[in-house]
Protein backbone atom coordinates (compact mmCIF):
# COMPACT_ATOMS: atom_id res chain seq x y z
CA UNK A 1 0.00 0.00 0.00
CA UNK A 2 1.42 3.38 -0.89
CA UNK A 3 1.81 6.29 1.38
CA UNK A 4 -0.85 8.83 0.81
CA UNK A 5 0.20 11.44 3.68
CA UNK A 6 4.05 10.49 4.54
CA UNK A 7 6.82 11.00 2.52
CA UNK A 8 10.69 10.58 3.00
CA UNK A 9 10.31 13.16 6.07
CA UNK A 10 7.26 13.25 7.56
CA UNK A 11 4.15 15.08 6.09
CA UNK A 12 4.89 18.05 3.91
CA UNK A 13 3.31 20.12 1.62
CA UNK A 14 1.92 23.96 0.86
CA UNK A 15 0.33 25.15 3.79
CA UNK A 16 -3.48 25.10 3.91
CA UNK A 17 -3.12 22.89 0.79
CA UNK A 18 -3.23 19.19 1.25
CA UNK A 19 -1.89 17.54 3.16
CA UNK A 20 -0.40 20.66 4.91
CA UNK A 21 -4.38 21.85 6.27
CA UNK A 22 -5.64 21.97 9.77
CA UNK A 23 -7.88 19.20 9.28
CA UNK A 24 -5.58 16.98 8.38
CA UNK A 25 -2.90 18.11 11.17
CA UNK A 26 -6.14 17.51 13.89
CA UNK A 27 -6.55 14.19 12.10
CA UNK A 28 -3.32 13.54 12.76
CA UNK A 29 -3.16 14.68 16.21
CA UNK A 30 -5.43 11.95 17.16
CA UNK A 31 -4.26 9.14 15.26
CA UNK A 32 -0.80 9.48 17.01
CA UNK A 33 -2.82 10.34 20.27
CA UNK A 34 -4.66 7.03 19.87
CA UNK A 35 -1.74 4.98 18.95
CA UNK A 36 0.71 6.39 21.83
CA UNK A 37 -1.37 7.15 24.59
CA UNK A 38 -0.13 5.81 27.30
CA UNK A 39 -2.73 3.08 29.55
CA UNK A 40 -3.02 4.01 33.71
CA UNK A 41 -2.02 7.68 32.86
CA UNK A 42 -2.42 10.43 30.55
CA UNK A 43 -0.20 9.73 27.54
CA UNK A 44 2.19 12.53 26.74
CA UNK A 45 3.09 14.70 24.02
CA UNK A 46 5.87 17.65 22.97
CA UNK A 47 5.23 19.52 19.93
CA UNK A 48 8.16 22.06 18.33
CA UNK A 49 7.67 23.89 15.84
CA UNK A 50 10.22 26.64 13.27
CA UNK A 51 9.15 29.67 12.88
CA UNK A 52 6.89 29.55 10.06
CA UNK A 53 3.55 31.41 10.08
CA UNK A 54 1.47 28.55 9.26
CA UNK A 55 3.14 27.35 12.52
CA UNK A 56 0.30 28.56 14.80
CA UNK A 57 -2.20 26.94 12.39
CA UNK A 58 -1.10 23.68 12.54
CA UNK A 59 0.22 23.95 15.97
CA UNK A 60 -3.37 24.40 17.39
CA UNK A 61 -4.63 22.38 15.17
CA UNK A 62 -2.92 19.28 16.56
CA UNK A 63 -3.20 20.34 19.89
CA UNK A 64 -7.15 19.87 19.33
CA UNK A 65 -6.38 16.78 18.10
CA UNK A 66 -3.68 15.13 20.70
CA UNK A 67 -6.28 16.55 23.54
CA UNK A 68 -9.29 15.58 21.87
CA UNK A 69 -7.67 11.77 22.10
CA UNK A 70 -6.76 12.16 26.06
CA UNK A 71 -2.90 13.01 25.40
CA UNK A 72 -1.20 16.12 27.45
CA UNK A 73 0.33 18.04 25.54
CA UNK A 74 3.47 20.41 25.92
CA UNK A 75 4.33 23.09 23.49
CA UNK A 76 7.63 23.94 23.56
CA UNK A 77 7.85 27.09 21.00
CA UNK A 78 10.64 27.73 17.97
CA UNK A 79 13.06 25.19 18.91
CA UNK A 80 15.48 22.82 17.04
CA UNK A 81 14.05 19.29 15.59
CA UNK A 82 17.11 17.92 17.50
CA UNK A 83 16.09 19.67 20.09
CA UNK A 84 12.38 17.78 20.03
CA UNK A 85 13.63 14.53 19.82
CA UNK A 86 15.94 15.08 22.62
CA UNK A 87 13.17 16.36 25.19
CA UNK A 88 10.93 13.63 23.84
CA UNK A 89 13.14 11.49 25.81
CA UNK A 90 13.97 13.69 28.63
CA UNK A 91 10.38 14.38 29.62
CA UNK A 92 9.37 10.90 29.16
CA UNK A 93 6.82 11.79 26.30
CA UNK A 94 5.15 9.47 24.31
CA UNK A 95 5.68 10.84 20.85
CA UNK A 96 7.36 13.92 19.85
CA UNK A 97 6.22 16.23 16.74
CA UNK A 98 8.25 18.81 14.68
CA UNK A 99 6.04 21.02 12.87
CA UNK A 100 8.39 22.27 10.16
CA UNK A 101 9.36 21.85 6.39
CA UNK A 102 13.30 21.99 7.33
CA UNK A 103 14.85 23.80 4.63
CA UNK A 104 11.87 24.82 2.38
CA UNK A 105 10.46 28.07 1.56
CA UNK A 106 8.05 29.76 3.97
CA UNK A 107 5.01 28.41 2.38
CA UNK A 108 5.55 24.95 2.86
CA UNK A 109 4.98 23.31 6.19
CA UNK A 110 6.01 19.46 7.73
CA UNK A 111 4.94 17.39 10.22
CA UNK A 112 7.96 15.28 12.01
CA UNK A 113 6.97 12.43 14.16
CA UNK A 114 9.28 10.94 16.71
CA UNK A 115 9.09 7.85 19.29
CA UNK A 116 9.34 7.67 22.93
CA UNK A 117 13.01 6.95 21.90
CA UNK A 118 13.53 9.64 20.13
CA UNK A 119 13.69 8.23 16.55
CA UNK A 120 11.54 9.06 13.52
CA UNK A 121 9.27 6.32 13.25
CA UNK A 122 9.18 3.57 11.08
CA UNK A 123 7.50 3.08 7.84
CA UNK A 124 4.88 0.47 9.84
CA UNK A 125 3.92 2.75 12.64
CA UNK A 126 3.36 5.71 9.48
CA UNK A 127 1.22 3.26 7.90
CA UNK A 128 -0.75 2.66 11.02
CA UNK A 129 -1.42 6.32 11.44
CA UNK A 130 -2.65 6.82 7.59
CA UNK A 131 -5.30 4.05 8.30
CA UNK A 132 -6.51 5.75 11.11
CA UNK A 133 -6.27 9.39 9.24
CA UNK A 134 -8.53 7.53 7.10
CA UNK A 135 -11.22 6.20 9.11
CA UNK A 136 -13.58 6.89 11.47
CA UNK A 137 -11.83 7.78 14.72
CA UNK A 138 -15.25 8.92 17.29
CA UNK A 139 -15.21 5.78 18.79
CA UNK A 140 -11.55 5.91 20.09
CA UNK A 141 -11.45 9.23 20.86
CA UNK A 142 -11.05 10.15 25.07
CA UNK A 143 -14.09 10.92 27.64
CA UNK A 144 -15.55 13.82 28.30
CA UNK A 145 -13.55 13.23 31.69
CA UNK A 146 -10.75 12.03 30.11
CA UNK A 147 -9.87 15.18 27.20
CA UNK A 148 -6.20 15.87 27.51
CA UNK A 149 -5.15 19.79 28.87
CA UNK A 150 -1.84 21.69 26.71
CA UNK A 151 0.43 24.10 28.17
CA UNK A 152 3.31 25.84 26.83
CA UNK A 153 6.42 25.25 28.48
CA UNK A 154 9.12 27.80 29.31
CA UNK A 155 12.64 27.30 29.04
CA UNK A 156 13.02 24.02 27.64
CA UNK A 157 15.44 25.25 25.17
CA UNK A 158 18.07 25.53 27.68
CA UNK A 159 18.28 22.30 28.59
CA UNK A 160 18.92 21.67 24.74
CA UNK A 161 21.66 24.53 24.86
CA UNK A 162 23.36 22.66 27.96
CA UNK A 163 22.99 19.25 26.63
CA UNK A 164 24.65 20.38 23.10
CA UNK A 165 27.69 22.08 25.35
CA UNK A 166 28.01 18.87 27.22
CA UNK A 167 29.10 16.96 23.58
CA UNK A 168 32.63 18.71 24.12
CA UNK A 169 35.38 17.79 26.58
CA UNK A 170 34.75 19.31 29.80
CA UNK A 171 38.31 21.43 29.29
CA UNK A 172 37.30 22.52 25.33
CA UNK A 173 35.88 25.78 24.86
CA UNK A 174 35.83 28.34 21.93
CA UNK A 175 37.38 31.36 24.13
CA UNK A 176 39.67 33.02 21.51
CA UNK A 177 37.59 32.16 18.07
CA UNK A 178 35.33 34.63 16.32
CA UNK A 179 32.23 32.51 14.98
CA UNK A 180 29.24 34.06 12.37
CA UNK A 181 26.51 32.03 12.28
CA UNK A 182 23.40 32.21 10.23
CA UNK A 183 20.48 30.75 11.80
CA UNK A 184 18.64 31.04 8.33
CA UNK A 185 15.81 33.00 10.64
CA UNK A 186 14.27 29.43 11.55
CA UNK A 187 14.30 27.42 14.83
CA UNK A 188 17.58 27.85 16.03
CA UNK A 189 17.95 31.72 15.94
CA UNK A 190 17.94 31.34 19.66
CA UNK A 191 19.66 28.43 20.88
CA UNK A 192 22.35 28.57 18.25
CA UNK A 193 24.04 31.74 19.17
CA UNK A 194 23.90 31.40 22.54
CA UNK A 195 25.83 28.02 22.72
CA UNK A 196 28.29 29.59 21.01
CA UNK A 197 28.52 32.71 23.62
CA UNK A 198 28.21 30.25 26.90
CA UNK A 199 31.30 28.20 25.42
CA UNK A 200 33.60 31.38 24.86
CA UNK A 201 33.38 32.36 21.22
CA UNK A 202 32.78 35.91 20.11
CA UNK A 203 29.65 35.45 17.84
CA UNK A 204 28.35 37.22 14.95
CA UNK A 205 24.69 36.57 14.23
CA UNK A 206 22.92 36.50 10.49
CA UNK A 207 19.60 35.89 9.93
CA UNK A 208 18.40 35.56 13.46
CA UNK A 209 15.26 37.73 13.10
CA UNK A 210 12.31 35.46 11.46
CA UNK A 211 8.90 36.90 10.33
CA UNK A 212 6.93 34.11 10.15
CA UNK A 213 7.89 34.76 6.32
CA UNK A 214 11.74 34.79 5.96
CA UNK A 215 12.80 31.09 6.98
CA UNK A 216 15.60 30.24 4.67
CA UNK A 217 15.38 33.23 2.50
CA UNK A 218 18.49 33.64 0.69
CA UNK A 219 20.13 32.47 4.08
CA UNK A 220 20.67 29.45 5.87
CA UNK A 221 22.85 25.81 4.75
CA UNK A 222 20.86 26.36 1.70
CA UNK A 223 21.72 29.75 0.49
CA UNK A 224 25.41 30.87 2.52
CA UNK A 225 26.31 33.25 0.53
CA UNK A 226 25.98 35.78 2.83
CA UNK A 227 27.72 33.83 5.41
CA UNK A 228 30.81 33.48 3.26
CA UNK A 229 31.03 37.40 2.58
CA UNK A 230 30.59 38.08 6.64
CA UNK A 231 33.14 35.47 7.71
CA UNK A 232 35.67 37.36 5.11
CA UNK A 233 34.30 40.81 6.01
CA UNK A 234 34.79 40.84 10.21
CA UNK A 235 38.10 38.05 9.24
CA UNK A 236 36.02 34.81 11.54
CA UNK A 237 37.91 32.03 12.47
CA UNK A 238 34.95 29.80 11.01
CA UNK A 239 31.04 30.29 10.30
CA UNK A 240 28.40 27.74 10.61
CA UNK A 241 25.00 27.57 8.50
CA UNK A 242 21.68 26.01 9.88
CA UNK A 243 18.60 25.30 7.86
CA UNK A 244 15.55 26.26 9.36
CA UNK A 245 14.69 23.40 12.16
CA UNK A 246 18.62 22.98 13.22
CA UNK A 247 18.95 19.67 12.17
CA UNK A 248 21.94 20.62 9.53
CA UNK A 249 24.75 22.49 9.20
CA UNK A 250 27.79 23.69 6.38
CA UNK A 251 30.57 25.38 7.26
CA UNK A 252 32.62 28.20 5.99
CA UNK A 253 36.26 28.05 6.54
CA UNK A 254 38.16 31.27 7.28
CA UNK A 255 38.94 31.99 3.51
CA UNK A 256 35.05 31.98 2.72
CA UNK A 257 34.96 28.45 1.49
CA UNK A 258 32.40 25.99 1.93
CA UNK A 259 32.53 23.22 3.95
CA UNK A 260 29.81 20.48 3.20
CA UNK A 261 28.71 17.44 4.95
CA UNK A 262 30.93 14.95 3.43
CA UNK A 263 34.31 16.74 4.66
CA UNK A 264 32.76 17.40 8.02
CA UNK A 265 31.77 13.34 8.45
CA UNK A 266 35.88 13.36 7.35
CA UNK A 267 37.06 15.49 10.47
CA UNK A 268 34.61 13.83 12.87
CA UNK A 269 35.59 10.35 11.45
CA UNK A 270 39.37 10.50 11.76
CA UNK A 271 39.02 11.97 14.81
CA UNK A 272 37.10 9.71 17.14
CA UNK A 273 39.36 7.12 14.98
CA UNK A 274 42.41 8.68 16.47
CA UNK A 275 40.59 8.94 20.07
CA UNK A 276 39.08 5.24 19.36
CA UNK A 277 35.43 6.41 19.85
CA UNK A 278 34.59 5.44 15.88
CA UNK A 279 32.45 2.25 16.22
CA UNK A 280 31.50 0.21 13.23
CA UNK A 281 34.46 0.70 11.49
CA UNK A 282 33.42 3.37 9.57
CA UNK A 283 30.40 5.43 8.37
CA UNK A 284 27.24 5.68 6.73
CA UNK A 285 26.21 8.20 4.16
CA UNK A 286 24.18 8.28 1.02
CA UNK A 287 24.33 7.24 -2.64
CA UNK A 288 24.68 11.48 -2.63
CA UNK A 289 27.88 11.51 -1.07
CA UNK A 290 31.41 12.19 -3.02
CA UNK A 291 33.36 9.41 -4.36
CA UNK A 292 36.28 11.38 -2.90
CA UNK A 293 35.33 10.56 1.01
CA UNK A 294 34.79 7.30 0.08
CA UNK A 295 38.34 6.86 -0.88
CA UNK A 296 39.89 9.17 2.06
CA UNK A 297 38.05 6.44 4.27
CA UNK A 298 39.32 3.24 2.29
CA UNK A 299 42.99 5.01 3.18
CA UNK A 300 42.25 5.33 6.82
CA UNK A 301 40.92 1.47 6.85
CA UNK A 302 37.66 2.28 7.62
CA UNK A 303 34.20 1.48 5.35
CA UNK A 304 31.46 4.34 3.91
CA UNK A 305 28.26 2.30 3.79
CA UNK A 306 25.78 4.01 1.78
CA UNK A 307 22.08 4.26 1.68
CA UNK A 308 18.63 6.35 0.04
CA UNK A 309 18.84 9.49 0.52
CA UNK A 310 17.10 10.94 3.89
CA UNK A 311 18.35 11.21 7.53
CA UNK A 312 15.93 8.33 8.65
CA UNK A 313 17.44 5.84 6.42
CA UNK A 314 21.18 6.98 7.31
CA UNK A 315 20.20 6.48 11.14
CA UNK A 316 17.96 2.88 10.10
CA UNK A 317 21.68 1.48 9.04
CA UNK A 318 23.55 3.19 11.51
CA UNK A 319 21.33 1.47 14.39
CA UNK A 320 21.01 -2.40 12.60
CA UNK A 321 24.87 -2.58 11.94
CA UNK A 322 26.16 -0.16 15.49
CA UNK A 323 27.61 2.77 13.53
CA UNK A 324 27.85 5.84 15.36
CA UNK A 325 28.58 8.41 12.76
CA UNK A 326 26.60 8.62 9.64
CA UNK A 327 24.65 11.59 7.72
CA UNK A 328 24.29 13.45 4.20
CA UNK A 329 26.39 15.23 1.49
CA UNK A 330 23.51 18.45 2.37
CA UNK A 331 24.81 18.45 6.22
CA UNK A 332 22.74 16.30 8.05
CA UNK A 333 24.93 14.49 10.18
CA UNK A 334 24.16 12.37 12.86
CA UNK A 335 26.01 11.62 15.76
CA UNK A 336 24.32 8.73 17.75
CA UNK A 337 26.38 9.43 21.27
CA UNK A 338 24.90 12.38 21.67
CA UNK A 339 21.26 12.17 19.53
CA UNK A 340 18.94 10.50 17.51
CA UNK A 341 18.26 12.63 14.46
CA UNK A 342 20.74 15.49 12.65
CA UNK A 343 21.86 18.28 14.85
CA UNK A 344 23.71 21.16 13.03
CA UNK A 345 24.55 22.77 16.17
CA UNK A 346 25.98 19.11 17.99
CA UNK A 347 28.07 18.74 14.95
CA UNK A 348 29.38 21.85 14.42
CA UNK A 349 30.34 21.91 18.21
CA UNK A 350 32.83 18.78 17.46
CA UNK A 351 34.48 20.23 14.02
CA UNK A 352 34.62 23.76 16.35
CA UNK A 353 36.05 21.75 19.27
CA UNK A 354 38.81 19.73 16.98
CA UNK A 355 40.21 22.75 15.28
CA UNK A 356 40.47 24.20 19.09
CA UNK A 357 42.29 21.08 19.94
CA UNK A 358 44.15 20.84 16.90
CA UNK A 359 45.24 24.86 16.32
CA UNK A 360 44.95 24.26 12.92
CA UNK A 361 42.80 26.47 10.99
CA UNK A 362 39.28 25.61 9.65
CA UNK A 363 40.61 25.53 5.80
CA UNK A 364 43.46 22.99 6.75
CA UNK A 365 41.55 21.17 9.37
CA UNK A 366 38.16 20.26 7.36
CA UNK A 367 39.89 19.92 3.73
CA UNK A 368 40.22 16.35 4.11
CA UNK A 369 40.06 15.06 0.64
CA UNK A 370 40.03 16.43 -2.57
CA UNK A 371 36.26 15.66 -4.27
CA UNK A 372 35.85 14.32 -7.28
CA UNK A 373 34.46 16.21 -9.70
CA UNK A 374 30.49 15.65 -8.94
CA UNK A 375 27.43 17.42 -11.26
CA UNK A 376 24.11 18.03 -9.79
CA UNK A 377 20.70 19.36 -12.01
CA UNK A 378 16.94 19.14 -10.95
CA UNK A 379 14.08 18.94 -13.35
CA UNK A 380 10.91 20.41 -11.96
CA UNK A 381 8.41 17.73 -12.64
CA UNK A 382 5.01 17.46 -10.69
CA UNK A 383 2.30 15.04 -12.98
CA UNK A 384 3.49 11.98 -14.39
CA UNK A 385 6.65 9.19 -14.21
CA UNK A 386 9.15 10.72 -16.52
CA UNK A 387 11.81 8.11 -15.39
CA UNK A 388 9.14 5.65 -17.33
CA UNK A 389 9.52 6.74 -20.44
CA UNK A 390 11.35 4.62 -23.01
CA UNK A 391 13.50 7.37 -24.28
CA UNK A 392 14.43 8.32 -20.68
CA UNK A 393 15.63 5.19 -20.23
CA UNK A 394 18.11 4.74 -22.97
CA UNK A 395 19.13 8.12 -22.37
CA UNK A 396 20.30 6.75 -18.94
CA UNK A 397 21.67 3.30 -20.22
CA UNK A 398 23.97 4.64 -22.32
CA UNK A 399 25.11 7.37 -19.97
CA UNK A 400 25.79 4.53 -17.15
CA UNK A 401 27.74 2.58 -20.10
CA UNK A 402 29.90 6.29 -20.86
CA UNK A 403 30.78 6.41 -17.19
CA UNK A 404 32.18 2.68 -16.70
CA UNK A 405 33.25 2.14 -13.67
CA UNK A 406 35.00 5.45 -13.31
CA UNK A 407 31.97 7.27 -12.54
CA UNK A 408 28.46 7.19 -11.00
CA UNK A 409 24.79 7.97 -11.89
CA UNK A 410 22.20 9.02 -9.48
CA UNK A 411 18.68 9.61 -10.70
CA UNK A 412 16.00 10.04 -8.31
CA UNK A 413 12.50 11.88 -7.65
CA UNK A 414 12.57 14.51 -4.68
CA UNK A 415 10.79 12.93 -1.44
CA UNK A 416 10.12 17.05 -0.04
CA UNK A 417 9.90 18.61 -3.51
CA UNK A 418 8.47 18.27 -6.84
CA UNK A 419 11.82 17.93 -8.26
CA UNK A 420 14.13 14.97 -10.21
CA UNK A 421 17.50 15.18 -8.98
CA UNK A 422 19.94 13.79 -11.55
CA UNK A 423 23.85 13.74 -10.28
CA UNK A 424 26.54 12.37 -11.63
CA UNK A 425 30.37 12.12 -10.31
CA UNK A 426 33.38 11.06 -11.72
CA UNK A 427 36.90 11.64 -13.06
CA UNK A 428 36.33 13.11 -15.93
CA UNK A 429 34.66 16.29 -15.18
CA UNK A 430 33.76 16.89 -18.82
CA UNK A 431 32.06 13.41 -19.33
CA UNK A 432 29.85 13.88 -16.37
CA UNK A 433 28.58 17.32 -17.46
CA UNK A 434 27.89 16.41 -20.60
CA UNK A 435 25.86 12.92 -19.27
CA UNK A 436 23.98 14.80 -16.86
CA UNK A 437 22.75 17.62 -19.35
CA UNK A 438 21.50 14.38 -21.86
CA UNK A 439 19.60 13.40 -19.21
CA UNK A 440 18.07 16.72 -17.99
CA UNK A 441 17.59 17.24 -21.68
CA UNK A 442 15.40 13.93 -22.01
CA UNK A 443 13.28 14.60 -18.94
CA UNK A 444 12.13 18.12 -20.08
CA UNK A 445 10.92 16.56 -23.29
CA UNK A 446 8.94 14.43 -21.41
CA UNK A 447 7.75 16.97 -19.09
CA UNK A 448 6.68 19.28 -22.12
CA UNK A 449 5.35 16.46 -23.79
CA UNK A 450 2.69 16.37 -20.49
Amino acid sequence: MAFKYFGTDGIRGKANTFPMTADVAMKVGMAVGILFRSQGRPGRVVIGKDTRLSGYMLENAMVAGFTASGMEVFLLGPIPTPAVAMLCRSLRADVGVMISASHNPFYDNGIKLFGPDGFKLSDEIEMKIEKLIESDMTNELAGQSQIGRAKRVEGDIYRYIEFAKRTLPRDVRLDGMRIVVDCANGAAYKAAPLALWELGAEVVTLSDKPTGTNINEDCGSTHPIALMRKVHEVRADAGIALDGDGDRVVMVDETGAIIDGDQLMAVVAERWLENGLLRGGGIVATVMSNLGLERFLGQKGLTMARTKVGDRYVVEYMRQHGFNVGGEQSGHIVLSDYGTTGDGLVTSLQILGCAKESQKPMSELCHRFEPVPQVLKNVRFSEGKPLEDAHVKDVIKNAEKRLGKNGRLVIRPSGTEPLIRVMAEGDDERLIGNVVDEIVEALKKVRDAI
